[in-house]
């Protein structure tokens, strides 16, 4: 356990940070979760509005630092890939 006023100060915002973050990264999840169902189930319309909702997400995780700025690109570009290889 922290001894100094400080190293508690600092263990304390460490958590709201880490409870924050977990927050963030999970509603990134969900929505990048939201668009690999809407394509696996074939509904190319659900899955375009899911994936304009899950772009915008994406991208302030990156500028959040939640996420790195590559792995939100491979997520965005993969998720365009298997949208545009869809039919109908």
């Amino acid at each position: 356990m922290a001894n100094s006023v400080s190293a508690r100060k600092r263990a304390r915002q460490a958590e709201r940070h880490r409870q924050r973050n977990a927050s963030l990264r999970s509603h990134v999840r969900t929505r990048i979760k939201k668009v690999v169902r809407a394509i696996e189930s074939g509904d190319k319309a659900a899955a375009e509005v899911a994936y304009k909702d899950a772009v915008p997400a994406i991208d302030r995780s990156v500028s959040q630092g939640i996420m790195h700025a590559n792995k939100a690109a491979r997520h965005k570009s993969r998720l365009n890939q298997h949208l545009r290889g869809m039919t109908g």
